[in-house]
């Protein structure tokens, strides 16, 4: 099948730039020059990637991204022509999956592109696999802790018996750290395991991460005791 990108930008020039050089690679592109009109699309061509550009009229690429996120789990390449960390890092905890600053190569660009569809792929290929298996669950396929259960033949997290709607890479931090339970694991470590070694992306995609995943299983998110912060170091879950 061929991935759908969505790309959005006010920048005629660059946006028409964009369109050609990805439909060139072999993608369908759908094209946006402001946020309503991006949210729109998005919400009606449900893309397999969305290049979003910070600066929109209409609505600000922060607050697309938003939208994006109450019901749809495609990733996000967020452009921004600042290179600010606020702004960053603002992306990340909104949503967005990666982050690229203007002026960029169009070579950097498409290998951003080819990783984020390539994750893509391997969380559908998992997901696929494991909605086949009718295994049983066993002592090895199901990660207890008090409430809370990891179900790695159904792919499935429970807290106190309900199911958690997990986004795919919350689900595979929160596996990656369960199974080392105990162990203080780098914010660089846990990007290399969870993330693969040619993500391009900041460590503080692992600390918005972990946030998300504070508030779905701790009781209480600013004083957790299952996701526990290291300074200095990184995290260790606590089984």
């Amino acid at each position: 099948m061929v991935d759908k990108i969505l790309v959005v930008d006010d920048e005629v020039s660059l946006l028409e730039t964009l369109e050609y050089n990805l439909k060139k690679q072999g993608y369908e592109v759908e094209t946006a020059s402001d946020g309503p009109n991006a949210l729109a699309l998005a919400r009606s061509m449900r893309p397999d990637l969305v290049v979003l550009d910070l600066m929109l009229p209409g609505m600000d690429g922060f607050e697309v991204c938003r939208e994006i996120r109450k019901d749809m789990s495609m990733p996000v390449l967020m452009l921004t022509a600042r290179d600010d960390e606020i702004d960053r890092v603002v992306g990340l905890e909104v949503g967005a999956d990666d982050y690229l600053t203007k002026p960029f190569s169009m070579r950097e660009l498409m290998a951003r592109v080819k990783a984020l569809l390539r994750r893509v792929r391997i969380i559908r290929e998992e997901l696929t696999a494991s909605a086949q298996t009718t295994e049983v669950s066993s002592p090895a396929t199901l990660l207890q802790f008090g409430p809370l259960a990891i179900n790695l033949a159904k792919h499935e997290v429970r807290l106190n018996d309900q199911p958690l709607a997990l986004k795919p890479k919350e689900y595979e931090l929160l596996v990656y750290l369960a199974q080392h339970k105990g162990n203080v694991l780098s914010r660089d470590h846990i990007l290399e395991n969870v993330w693969g070694w040619n993500f391009t992306g900041d460590s503080r995609t692992v600390d918005v991460h972990v946030r998300w995943l504070r508030e779905k299983i701790e009781e209480n998110p600013s004083n957790p005791v299952r996701l526990i912060t290291v300074r200095g170091v990184g995290y260790r879950f606590e089984g």
